[in-house]
């Protein structure tokens, strides 16, 4: 068994004035047979960006939302995640901002394909229903950790 790949990256708990957050439904394009779960906008970092740097840029491919990475504040959450995805095996250092919007309609024309190919779906979750939901949510916990936020 080969040891993972370290990679790093930049999320985004984006809020709206409703208190819901933007979450993507994904799956793994190469093994279907595995589901799919809930993610929070962001991804790996390109070389020489900062955390907030990345977020910043996935969330404008992501989403269409445009921000300088200075509004994404601190760090809220940071964690490390091993997992196997398209072919590869990843140990990955995620940092979490948070941003609130008063609201904002998704645009996804700046996904790449492989994005494309994994993301079946976005939504706006509600705490109630994220605290309740049985499907599977990254972070684990979300609910929780924007309650403690103040969402």
């Amino acid at each position: 068994m080969t040891a993972p790949v370290a990679r790093r990256a930049g999320r985004v708990l984006l809020v709206d004035a409703q208190r819901r957050v933007l979450l993507f439904r994904a799956g793994d394009p190469l093994l279907p047979a595995r589901g799919t779960w809930w993610v929070t906008p962001g991804g790996g970092l390109d070389d020489g960006e900062s955390f907030a740097q990345g977020a910043a840029r996935e969330l404008g491919e992501e989403t269409g939302l445009v921000v300088d990475p200075v509004e994404l504040g601190g760090v809220v959450l940071e964690r490390e995640s091993e997992f196997r995805w398209n072919g590869g095996h990843y140990l990955q250092t995620e940092e979490f901002f948070l941003l609130r919007v008063d609201s904002h309609v998704v645009d996804q024309t700046g996904l790449s394909s492989l994005e494309v190919a994994c993301f079946v779906e976005h939504r706006w979750w509600d705490l109630d229903a994220l605290a309740a939901t049985a499907d599977v949510v990254y972070p684990p916990n979300l609910a929780e950790l924007l309650g403690r936020l103040g969402v």
